[in-house]
C-alpha cells in the first residue's frame, strides 16, 4: 500500500523504487559500516593506545551504540516537526564531526568520545529512514521494502570488515574513520540531490513539547509497538553480543584465523543479508507474523545447539560446525527482525518519525545492554555467546506470547486473515 506523495514536492519526482530502496538502505547501512569497519583495526588501536584488556576494546563498539540509542529521541521529534530532511541532514553533519575526532584522536578516552558522537549523528539516518520508508508504505508492502532495506543493511558487514583490513594495507587505523567521512559526505549528496520530503503537510507536529510526550506515550501503550519492539531489541542484542566479540573468536583465542578473520565475519553476514532478501519475497504471501514467529522458534532451536555443541567440545566446537550454526541462527534473525520492526510500526503511522524515534531508542538501547553484558563474559571460549543466544531468544518467544496473548503465527479470534 502506497502513501501518496507529498503535496508540496511535485517539481521534484520522488527516486524510483529501486533508488528509493537503494538510498534509504545507504542511510542505514552507514550505521553498520562506521560498526563493523573498525574491528580489524582492534589489535593497532590497542597498541596506539596501550590498551591492554581485549575486552576493552569492546567499548569502541558499545559506545557508538550508545550515542546511536539515545539520540533517537531527538531525531524523530524533529523529523516529525520540521521534515525528514532537515532532521537527516543535521545528524549527518554531526556524524561527519565525529569522523573528523576520531581521525584526530589523541588517546583511547577521546576516541571512545568520538565514537559517541559518531552513533549520536548515525542515529539519524536509522530514525528517519525508517519513517521515510512509512511516509510511503503501510502492511506488507511496509514489510517488503524493510526486508530489502535491511538485505543492504545487513549485508554490508560482508565488506566491512574486509574493507577496513584493506585500508590497513595501504594507512593506518586514522584510514578507516577518513573511510568512514568520504561515505558520509557522499551519502549527504546523494541525498540532497535525490530525496524530496515525504512527511506530508497534514501529519506535520506543531513544535510543542506536549505533543513529543504525547507521541512518545501512544509509541509506549500501543501493545503491538511495545510487544515487537522488546522482541526486536532482544533479537538485536544477539546481534550485538556476536559484532562485539567476533573478533576475539574468529581472529583471537578461539580460532585464531588472524588476517583471515574479515572471510567468517562476512559469511555470517551473507547469511542474514540472504534472510533479509527471502523474507521480502516470502513475506507478502505468508504475512509478517507467520514468517517472524516461526524464525524465532527455529532460532531457539539453534540456540540449543550452540549450547549442547559448546559443553559437548569444552567451548571450542570444530569451526565449520559453530560456523554453519551460527549463520543459521542469524538467518532466522534477519527473518523475524524486519517483520518485528514493521509490526511495531504498523499502527504509528500518523508519528512515524516519532514512533520510530522512541522505537529506535528503545530496541537500540535494549539490544546494546543485553549484547554488551553477553560480549563482556568473553572467556576464551563460545559458550557465554551461546548461553546467551538462548537466554535471549527465550525472553523474545515469552514477549511475543504476551503481546500477542498467546497466539501465534497472526491467527486472528474470528477467523479472519492473517497479517
Amino acid at each position: 500500500m502506497h502513501a501518496p506523495p507529498h503535496p508540496d514536492i511535485r517539481a521534484k519526482q520522488l527516486p524510483r523504487f529501486g533508488e528509493f530502496v537503494a538510498l534509504v538502505a545507504f542511510m542505514m547501512g552507514l550505521t553498520a559500516f562506521a560498526v563493523d569497519n573498525v574491528l580489524p583495526a582492534f589489535p593497532a588501536l590497542a597498541a596506539t593506545f596501550s590498551v591492554h584488556d581485549p575486552n576493552e576494546l569492546q567499548l569502541l563498539v558499545y559506545a557508538y551504540m550508545l550515542g546511536f540509542g539515545a539520540t533517537h529521541l531527538v531525531y524523530g521529534p524533529a523529523s516529525d516537526i520540521f521534515g525528514r530532511r532537515p532532521a537527516f541532514l543535521a545528524g549527518l553533519a554531526v556524524f561527519l564531526v565525529g569522523c573528523v575526532a576520531a581521525t584526530l584522536a589523541p588517546n583511547f578516552g577521546t576516541l571512545l568520545l568520538a565514537r559517541v558522537l559518531q552513533g549520536c549523528g548515525a542515529a539519524a539516518g536509522r530514525v528517519v529512514a525508517v519513517a521515510i520508508v512509512r511516509d510511503r508504505f503501510a502492511g506488507r508492502e511496509m514489510a517488503r521494502v524493510m526486508s530489502l532495506t535491511m538485505m543492504v543493511f545487513i549485508t554490508v558487514p560482508i565488506f566491512a570488515p574486509a574493507i577496513g583490513g584493506l585500508i590497513l594495507v595501504v594507512a593506518d587505523w586514522h584510514g578507516i574513520f577518513g573511510s568512514m567521512l568520504i561515505l558520509g559526505v557522499a551519502l549527504g549528496i546523494w541525498f540532497v540531490k535525490r530525496m524530496p520530503e515525504t512527511l506530508r503537510v497534514e501529519n506535520r507536529q506543531p513544535a510543542s513539547l506536549r505533543n513529543i510526550l504525547a507521541g512518545f506515550r501512544e509509541t509506549a501503550t500501543s501493545r503491538p509497538a511495545l510487544g515487537y519492539s522488546t522482541a526486536f531489541g532482544l533479537m538485536f542484542g544477539t546481534i550485538m553480543a556476536y559484532v562485539g566479540s567476533a573478533q576475539q573468536i574468529f581472529a583471537g583465542e578461539v580460532y585464531g584465523l588472524g588476517a583471515l578473520f574479515p572471510l567468517a565475519f562476512g559469511a555470517v553476514a551473507f547469511m542474514m543479508g540472504l534472510a533479509a532478501l527471502t523474507n521480502s519475497k516470502l513475506v507478502r504471501r505468508f504475512g509478517m507474523h507467520r514468517i517472524s514467529h516461526l524464525s524465532m522458534l527455529a532460532f531457539v532451536g539453534l540456540s540449543v545447539l550452540q549450547v549442547l555443541f559448546a559443553l559437548l567440545y569444552a567451548g571450542r566446537p570444530p569451526l565449520l560446525l559453530f560456523g554453519l550454526v551460527l549463520g543459521l541462527s542469524h538467518f532466522t534473525t534477519s527473518l523475524s527482525m524486519p517483520n518485528f520492526n514493521a509490526l511495531a510500526m504498523e499502527p504509528l503511522g500518523r508519528i512515524a518519525g516519532t514512533a520510530s524515534s522512541a522505537i529506535g531508542f528503545y530496541t537500540t538501547l535494549v539490544g546494546a545492554f543485553v549484547g554488551g553484558f553477553v560480549g563482556q563474559h568473553f572467556n576464551g571460549t563460545v559458550t557465554p555467546l551461546a548461553i546467551g543466544y538462548l537466554t535471549l531468544s527465550v525472553a523474545a518467544v515469552l514477549v511475543v506470547l504476551v503481546t500477542e496473548r498467546g497466539r501465534l503465527f497472526g491467527t486472528p479470534r474470528g477467523g479472519g486473515p492473517a497479517h
